[in-house]
């Protein structure tokens, strides 16, 4: 897909009403299952470098960081202030809706790393959030795309609702490379293996190139 294929009608949703509004009531849970959870641990632990700063976009109660990585640095930016102030890993945290306003308040290379946690089907204007999330990167800096199957629909934006899983990988490598300034991107199925049912767990990442 190139930027002109991106039609607006595809980042509509069921629910266009304000997203502050929306996440006004505190909701001070997980959205995936703990084998999906400490997948993404693991992968934050194997792509995040230690002692970093770490910007976790899209943020809420919990950020499901390896405490392995020792941060210096993690910055939440998410929609409410309840669930953001719980958030016990999260060294400073931002009140900043980025479907309003991509533009994020921090300076150039400012972060070693970046994630977005089960909360990429919301972005109404993802290409322009991707393009903010590699100015505030660092050269070389990873940032790190998770998504399961779980999501409030009616926010999600209409495009992300008419792909399967594996389609949905593929949506966000585009994202990545129509928004310029990121090197390939990798997509990865990391469900947990085994017995019983397991909350789907995929990612998808690239370095900021330069």
């Amino acid at each position: 897909m190139t930027e002109s294929s991106f039609k607006p009608q595809f980042f509509e949703r069921e629910d266009e009403s304000p997203d502050a509004l929306f996440y006004a009531q505190a909701r001070l849970l997980v959205h995936i299952d703990e084998s999906a959870i400490e997948g993404v641990r693991r992968l934050y632990a194997q792509l995040l470098p230690p002692r970093a700063a770490i910007l976790d976009l899209m943020s809420s109660y919990r950020s499901h960081m390896p405490p392995e990585l020792e941060w210096t640095r993690l910055c939440g930016v998410g929609l409410n202030e309840e669930e953001l102030r719980a958030n016990d890993q999260l060294t400073e945290y931002l009140v900043h809706d980025i479907n309003a306003n991509p533009v994020l308040p921090f300076g150039d290379a400012e972060f070693d790393g970046a994630v977005v946690t089960v909360s990429v089907q919301y972005l109404t204007r993802p290409l322009e959030t991707f393009r903010e999330a590699g100015r505030i990167l660092k050269p070389g800096a990873p940032f790190v795309i998770t998504y399961s199957n779980r999501m409030f629909s009616t926010k999600a934006v209409r495009i992300w609702r008419a792909l399967d899983d594996a389609e949905r990988g593929g949506l966000v490598a585009a994202y990545f490379r129509n928004a310029g300034g990121f090197e390939e991107a990798t997509i990865e199925d990391r469900t947990a293996k085994g017995d019983g049912y397991h909350d789907p767990l995929f990612a998808v990442w690239a370095r900021r190139s330069g």
